[in-house]
């Protein structure tokens, strides 16, 4: 850390139950020059990766759909949530993450991946760094169902759409989930799906 006009971090954990809420108590240099003191409460759930999984050929990609309960406590009427594969590190490396990830959650076995950036989803509230990856599939890579790993209860539903129907599902707001829209996106400008 090396912002000279912040100093004095104290630190208190709030809650340490599913993951680290902490609340951050620092000075901070106003550009006047005075110094005035600040909370802030930071979740720390670690760090993560997601992936789009897109067939150039068929013009497909992979998405995952689950329950998300903070979605559904926000306005979310179900709580369902379409989204790329994704999952935390949990001290793999992003990319071995990402594979790991990606056979339990959608059943393919992929070897190639490639980032495309790191993105923070929430600076203002979560520590999370995202790394976010592209990878080409095939029908040959599928060697099991999906779903996700079975003590994580994450009953995954694994969609392979026409990339097409994607972008129209981010248009009416079937998709509202901001990496997965990035991924999206990204695939879209870069002409990675026909």
């Amino acid at each position: 850390m090396s912002n000279k006009n912040v100093k004095d971090i104290e630190r208190e954990i709030l809650s340490d139950n599913w993951y680290t809420l902490n609340k951050y108590t620092f000075k901070y240099q106003k550009p006047d020059g005075s110094w005035e003191t600040q909370h802030r409460e930071a979740y720390d759930r670690g760090n993560g990766a997601a992936i789009l999984l897109y067939n150039a050929n068929k013009g497909t990609v992979v998405l995952t759909k689950q329950f998300r309960m903070p979605t559904y406590v926000n306005g979310n009427e179900d709580g369902m949530m379409i989204e790329v594969c994704a999952g935390l590190l949990d001290g793999d490396n992003p990319e071995d993450c990402i594979r790991k990830e990606t056979e339990e959650e959608t059943g393919y076995q992929i070897q190639k991946v490639k980032k495309v950036f790191e993105t923070y989803m929430s600076p203002g509230s979560v520590t999370e760094i995202l790394h976010l990856f592209i990878g080409e599939y095939n029908d040959k890579m599928k060697i099991g169902e999906g779903g996700g790993a079975r003590d994580e209860t994450e009953n995954i539903e694994v969609l392979e759409l026409p990339f097409e129907e994607a972008l129209e599902l981010i248009k009416t707001g079937e998709i509202c989930d901001a990496k997965t829209i990035l991924l999206l996106q990204y695939a879209q400008i870069n002409n990675l799906v026909s």
